[in-house]
């Protein structure tokens, strides 16, 4: 059984990415400690609420020291939501706050208006199209089709500095934004592969075979 460490900074709804890993065979560890999220097998980076706030919990516990130990190791990583996006440099929601520095890049807000005049609806709340950008073998979305549908709630989305970081794109009003960064053993998701359903468990599956 492949065991899945998932970081507790207080700021995540645990019970449901738990048991979606569970549905698809993993042992979970929940774990703010510092020294096993080091030595984890697969590292997972949640997240629910604002950008500043998660920096600051994950800073008060020397979360992102740990967190760059264990991408040194190659073993695999994800961020989702809110986790993915602290995976960049930077963000902008509430007051510009330094990330983690995993992928180079920002996360902005989502436009309020269209080009065409029209008021966007936010958050961004609904099944959304995934669209690759790359090949999918041996990655989380190989046995994922093109233009699946999965589950997003947020108001803000990442823009990365390198297109090659870029996985998978999705739409938003006019706007199409990085829906799934890659860059080696780390992989974010703006949606929430584990409200998706079926598919999004086969995701996590997926994870666990990298």
């Amino acid at each position: 059984m492949k065991k899945v460490t998932i970081i507790d900074y207080g700021m995540s709804n645990l019970l449901s990415i738990t048991r979606a890993m569970e549905q698809v065979g993993a042992e979970v560890v929940l774990t703010e400690q510092p020294e096993i999220i080091c030595e984890a097998d697969y590292l997972i980076l949640p997240g629910v609420g604002t950008f500043p706030d998660g920096m600051r919990e994950l800073n008060k516990r020397n979360i992102p020291e740990a967190i760059h130990t264990f991408l040194k190791t190659g073993k695999p990583f994800m961020g989702i939501c809110l986790g993915m996006q602290m995976m960049f440099e930077s963000g902008e929601e509430i007051e510009k706050t330094n990330g983690l520095g995993i992928i180079p890049g920002e996360v902005v807000a989502l436009p309020p208006v269209q080009q065409n005049g029209e008021v966007n609806t936010i958050p961004h709340m609904c099944w959304s199209e995934v669209n690759y950008k790359r090949d999918t073998k041996q990655t989380p979305f190989e046995s994922i089709d093109n233009h699946s549908y999965l589950y997003f709630v947020h108001s803000f989305y990442a823009n990365p500095s390198k297109e090659e970081d870029c996985f998978a794109t999705s739409s938003f009003g006019d706007i199409n934004f990085c829906s799934v960064v890659n860059h080696k053993n780390a992989w974010g998701m703006q949606f929430h592969p584990e409200k998706s359903g079926e598919i999004g468990l086969k995701i996590l599956l997926g994870f666990l075979k990298l």
